[in-house]
């Protein structure tokens, strides 16, 4: 039994240390949040008439297939950067999470009073890539579009580590070109517009700055902090 009680403090100890107790909460939050306003505005928004916005230059964009592998495998990076960005410190990390926060609730405001779609093609190959994209399509209708949620939250994954020295430079270049190789991946699998990709990354930077000179980060704290009392009082 004291091994037991011994093997389980050490496990507790080792995923403190890998993130404070503070930060699991609200980390879990902004997953439900995300899921929420995506799922919810699918089911509210689908009888309603979808606007399609594409231009004649997303039509000369190609499809590649292949570029899927970069649409699915940014979920991987999400989860590392958001991460990193709760573990800089709560000053920082409320700043970074009352943002997403913001511009989660924003992305639900335009899914709502602006449905969006877009034509997709014909995917008729064989290809280990073309299966995937089947399956993409057959999972993720063709809505909630603008701004790009994708483009958004891989942004965030930048900007929250952007300037960190504690962060090694090499690990920053690459956040920030893989959020851009998101974009383009988000463009040739033709499940966004350019105007999506340009909404996703203004939303990010502008609920970014507006967390750090306002009192957002500090009312979004509270109200984290009071959610979670109320949920614990509520189990106990």
């Amino acid at each position: 039994m004291n091994m037991k009680k011994h093997l389980w403090h050490k496990r507790k100890q080792r995923l403190m240390e890998f993130l404070p107790a503070w930060a699991w909460f609200p980390l879990l939050f902004e997953f439900l949040l995300n899921n929420l306003v995506y799922a919810g505005a699918k089911i509210i928004a689908a009888p309603w008439h979808h606007y399609n916005i594409e231009s004649q230059w997303d039509l000369a964009i190609p499809f590649l297939p292949w570029t899927v592998s970069i649409y699915f495998g940014c979920y991987l990076f999400w989860i590392a950067n958001y991460v990193i960005c709760v573990r800089l410190g709560r000053e920082h990390a409320w700043r970074f999470l009352s943002a997403d926060f913001a511009a989660k609730l924003i992305c639900l405001i335009c899914f709502l009073i602006f449905p969006t779609t877009n034509t997709r093609p014909e995917v008729s190959g064989t290809s280990v890539w073309d299966g995937l994209m089947r399956f993409l399509y057959q999972v993720d209708t063709a809505d909630n579009l603008f701004p790009s949620i994708h483009c958004l939250t891989s942004w965030f994954c930048y900007i929250g580590i952007r300037g960190q020295e504690k962060i090694p430079r090499w690990y920053r270049i690459f956040s920030c070109l893989f959020a851009l190789a998101v974009f383009v991946s988000t463009l040739t699998t033709k499940q966004h517009v350019l105007i999506d990709v340009a909404a996703g990354a203004v939303l990010a930077e502008g609920t970014y700055w507006l967390a750090g000179h306002t009192k957002l980060a500090f009312a979004y704290k509270k109200a984290a902090e009071r959610l979670k009392r109320w949920i614990w009082h509520r189990n106990v």
